[in-house]
């Protein structure tokens, strides 16, 4: 049997047809183009964001805020090893549990240069409430002779202030390091030789004693007298973000005055850095430290506003001294009724910031004590001490 062999011959084969010749693409260049522009755009916005709020409303109907939303979050600065180690330690003190003392006291400590006008008052507030309170008391320049027996022999070991320097917060923590000897003392509350009560003392201890905060003056002020006294020397721990400003009348916890002797890190940084004069700057060390070590520390634990009233109307660099023919029921009514906290920013826009005055959630006159006033007012506020002392 004969086996066939096919082959496949020139003649049997198709001519298969050649590829096709393409033209090259044409690559769309318009949407490369674009796609590069917006991410310069980006970019720029995230390293660059605009610094008006006119130039934020070009790319956006809501402002600043829509784009500072749309952006990613800048990433987390890492911590020094001296923010770590003080970090640990505060947060130590602030989670431990409170001392609890069967004589919880106020201690009162007075920032004074010498002599105290108003001790008859505060002897006429005092009385009759032994053991629940402490005096301190801090006389710069001499010593005084005490009228009244609670201020005899209270003086501690005092050192020269100068105001806007750093001595002023040496002398406020010289205070609270005295008052923290005694375990007793649970409310820390800063007064000056021209405070004076507002209310009964009862009435002064029940709100410091069952209040769940301190009372630490802290606002953000951009304007020159704000933000312009920041030093870039803080950095890296105090950045300008965190920079605040408030009075220095500050009425603490005791777990805040703890933490307070127990920083250097940040106090460190504004006797160095906030001083008048340095940088060509004007920074008050005592109107800007513990607002901006309370403002990163624990931002939640303090209110924002002072207890110790003053009139800042007259906007000099100084507040309003309330003299003899001031003195009225009216004026200490109308102290006494305030109920929300005014800061004003110290920039061209003058920006008037308000918020209510809360104690443990319900709203409450703000001021417990007031300032400033001259000593010839002494017989016309023991005058009217029984008036405007009643709740």
């Amino acid at each position: 049997m004969k086996t066939s062999h096919w082959r496949l011959g020139m003649g049997d084969m198709q001519i298969l047809p050649g590829a096709r010749h393409r033209p090259p693409l044409k690559r769309p260049v318009w949407i490369i183009v674009l796609v590069s522009l917006v991410s310069i755009f980006v970019i720029c916005a995230f390293l660059y964001p605009p610094q008006s709020s006119a130039a934020c409303y070009i790319f956006s109907s809501r402002g600043c805020k829509a784009i500072s939303d749309w952006l990613p979050p800048a990433p987390a600065r890492e911590f020094t090893d001296d923010e770590i180690a003080s970090r640990v330690v505060i947060r130590e003190i602030l989670s431990a549990p409170p001392i609890q003392s069967k004589n919880p006291k106020i201690a009162f400590m007075f920032l004074t240069p010498s002599a105290l006008p108003f001790e008859k008052l505060w002897d006429k507030f005092l009385h009759g409430h032994e053991g629940k309170f402490s005096i301190y008391v801090h006389a710069s320049k001499e010593r005084a002779i005490h009228l009244s027996r609670y201020f005899y022999n209270r003086e501690i070991r005092s050192d020269p202030v100068i105001w806007g320097k750093i001595s002023m917060v040496d002398a406020e923590r010289r205070l609270l390091a005295n008052a923290l000897q005694d375990p007793d003392n649970q409310h820390f509350v800063l007064l000056s030789e021209s405070c004076v009560p507002l209310y009964t003392f009862d009435h002064i201890y029940d709100y410091l004693m069952n209040t769940n905060i301190s009372y630490v003056d802290c606002f953000e002020d951009p304007g020159p007298h704000g933000n312009g006294r920041y030093s870039e020397h803080m950095l890296p721990e105090i950045e300008k973000k965190d920079f605040r400003k408030g009075a220095q009348w500050f009425s603490v916890k005791r777990r805040h005055a703890v933490i307070v002797m127990a920083d250097n890190l940040y106090y460190s940084k504004f006797r160095d850095y906030c001083k008048p004069g340095f940088d060509g700057r004007n920074c008050i060390a005592d109107e800007h430290y513990l607002p901006t070590f309370f403002n990163i520390i624990d931002p939640g634990g303090i209110a924002n506003w002072s207890v110790t009233h003053v009139d800042w109307s007259e906007r000099k660099w100084h507040p309003k001294l309330y003299k003899s023919q001031d003195i009225t029921h009216e004026l200490l009514k109308n102290i006494t009724s305030i109920d929300v906290s005014v800061h004003v920013t110290s920039d061209a826009k003058k920006v008037v910031q308000k918020w209510p005055c809360l104690w443990n959630g319900i709203k409450r006159p703000c001021y417990l004590f007031a300032r400033k006033f001259h000593p010839e007012t002494l017989n016309d506020l023991l005058r009217l001490f029984a008036n405007y002392t009643t709740v």
